[in-house]
């Protein structure tokens, strides 16, 4: 599928790229993962003006790292909006995981202790989170109708990629609330959250998009920009998240079974 007015053909998988002042990417992953098609936007004149490069194809696997940290396994940070807790349908994929041996879990699903950090202030917030994904692994995202707009769901997208967490998402609306109901399932977190990197490869900034516009997102470290080491297939390009980062399906992808295997 190609763009083709700008003489700019565009690859699967590619993500997010910038010509002539226009965002060009794969809407996200389908239920087995191929992108479903692409988009065309107008989007602010400093992010597009960051990245006004042609478009590349990149490894949907390994993502943009060079080396890549190792972290302990079988430690989960879940993210998640509280809302599907009350429904229960977070739940039901954290209590998954917790029956099978030699698992942990990270994350906030005792809303008490979450109302205590935000009456103290956003700090304290960050806090919690910084501390919940000490130690872990990998990073999913549990996916209902609300969860993209989240900010401190796409705080926890952000820091775990910063930390390379493997991140993930699973879509939960297909399973049955407390009241019995699903759901449509909702929009992808990660096509809301993307970064670019300098020419030289050596700074990256973090962005997220509001309505139709892309802001730099400096909530992490009071700045968007920090000290990146990327292979030069990436350099002076953008990219959301969707590019890299899988988004499964519990019901649709049998997430009793396969979930293990969407662990890294």
């Amino acid at each position: 599928m190609g763009v083709s007015e700008l003489g700019v053909r565009a690859e699967p998988d590619v993500g997010l790229w910038f010509v002539g002042g226009y965002r060009f990417g794969a809407v996200g992953w389908s239920e087995y993962g191929q992108t479903q098609e692409f988009v065309r936007e107008k989007v602010s004149s400093q992010f597009a003006t960051s990245c006004s490069f042609e478009c590349v194809a990149v490894d949907a696997i390994t993502g943009p790292f060079i080396d890549r940290e190792s972290h302990m396994a079988k430690r989960v940070f879940f993210s998640f909006h509280y809302q599907d807790v009350i429904d229960f349908r977070a739940n039901v994929v954290r209590n998954h995981w917790l029956t099978k041996p030699d698992r942990e879990e990270a994350g906030y699903f005792d809303a008490s202790i979450w109302e205590n950090a935000r009456r103290q202030g956003e700090t304290a917030l960050k806090q919690l989170i910084n501390g919940g994904l000490e130690n872990t692994s990998n990073t999913c995202v549990l996916v209902g109708s609300q969860t993209y707009a989240r900010p401190w769901v796409r705080y926890e997208i952000l820091k775990s990629f910063r930390r390379k967490n493997h991140l993930f998402g699973v879509h939960i609306n297909g399973i049955k609330s407390k009241d019995q109901a699903t759901k449509a399932l909702g929009p992808n977190p990660f096509e809301y959250v993307g970064i670019t990197f300098s020419a030289d490869g050596k700074t990256a900034t973090l962005w997220e998009k509001n309505g139709a516009d892309w802001d730099e997102y400096d909530k992490i470290g009071g700045s968007a920009n920090y000290a990146f080491n990327v292979e030069p297939q990436f350099r002076g390009k953008g990219f959301n998240l969707s590019n890299w980062y899988r988004l499964y399906d519990w019901h649709a992808n049998d997430g009793f079974k396969n979930f293990p295997t969407w662990v890294k």
